[in-house]
């Protein structure tokens, strides 16, 4: 049995909402043809997936492992369609995507030396980006940060940089030679992800401010609304006379990484992946001493 890539579609919208009026008006499709639609998935199945009664819609055990699954298989699809599209317009391509601070030439250039005939395009991408780029294709390899959801990637180690902490240029700490976890108790946060996903735990615990880039962080900063925390080359590519950056040792260092799809079969993505893992020391020591940023190799 076939599973219809429309029919999970359908099923994602009304997991996510848990209402099949919302979701109906998401999809622009009458709310009876997609209850037929859920049916007609469960039928093919051969087990309920969402639970409908007075008291509204909830996922059985096997609807929650089909909204698990559901993301890495769409994404694959829409990758799929992606690359045929690209593929019809001609020429070859791999695009790479980056985190701010990670140079990306000389990877590129070990790359473009076996494959002359393949354009290397590059992209900045945010943390959040990291992974629903490299699953739905708009991305073919990343260069990334973690934490990173790995669920569907292949995720293999680069090389570390030491941590920074930012600060506005009249903190207490600012200027100094290295700051501790201790120094920064109290201190309200900004950074970019949940509490799982910050490098100490030493923050005010009801103080801080979610962002998504590097740019919005710095700002926040600077305006004296909490501190944060950037890789090292971060800080050489964003250089700014209202913000302070710190070392702090104590803090495990950044894990650069390199990242695709698990579903993708690519020679040209395998060759880059050799080309970065050569280049890596080379990469780190460009990231510590230069600043890189372009929309094309």
């Amino acid at each position: 049995m076939d599973l219809d890539l429309r029919k999970v579609r359908y099923f994602v919208a009304v997991a996510d909402r848990l209402h099949f009026g919302r979701a109906a008006d998401e999809l622009h499709i009458a709310q009876p043809v997609l209850s037929r639609q859920i049916r007609a998935l469960e039928k093919d199945l051969g087990t309920p997936l969402l639970t409908r009664d007075s008291h509204g819609v909830a996922l059985t055990d096997a609807g929650r492992q089909l909204l698990a699954d559901a993301g890495p298989l769409l994404a694959s699809a829409d990758a799929v369609r992606r690359r045929v599209a690209v593929a019809a317009r001609g020429g070859r391509r791999l695009a790479v995507g980056f985190r701010t601070g990670i140079p990306v030439i000389p990877a590129a250039r070990a790359f473009e030396a076996r494959h002359p005939d393949v354009v290397v395009d590059v992209q900045r991408i945010e943390w959040d980006d990291q992974a629903p780029m490299l699953l739905d294709g708009r991305i073919d390899v990343g260069y990334v940060r973690l934490p990173i959801d790995e669920t569907g990637l292949r995720v293999i180690p680069l090389y570390t940089e030491p941590l920074m902490v930012v600060l506005p240029a009249g903190h207490r700490l600012a200027g100094k030679e290295e700051v501790t976890e201790v120094d920064l108790a109290g201190e309200p946060l900004v950074w970019h992800a949940g509490p799982s996903t910050q490098p100490t735990r030493r923050p005010h615990p009801d103080s801080g401010v979610r962002v998504r880039g590097v740019e919005e962080k710095l700002e926040h900063v600077a305006a004296g609304r909490g501190i944060s925390f950037v890789g090292r080359s971060e800080t050489l590519f964003y250089s700014r006379p209202d913000i302070s950056y710190v070392p702090i040792p104590e803090l495990a260092p950044d894990q650069v990484c390199l990242a695709m799809a698990a579903s993708r079969t690519s020679p040209l993505a395998e060759d880059f992946f050799a080309a970065a893992q050569s280049t890596a020391e080379i990469t780190s020591e460009c990231g510590n001493h230069e600043t890189y940023s372009d929309d094309r190799v």
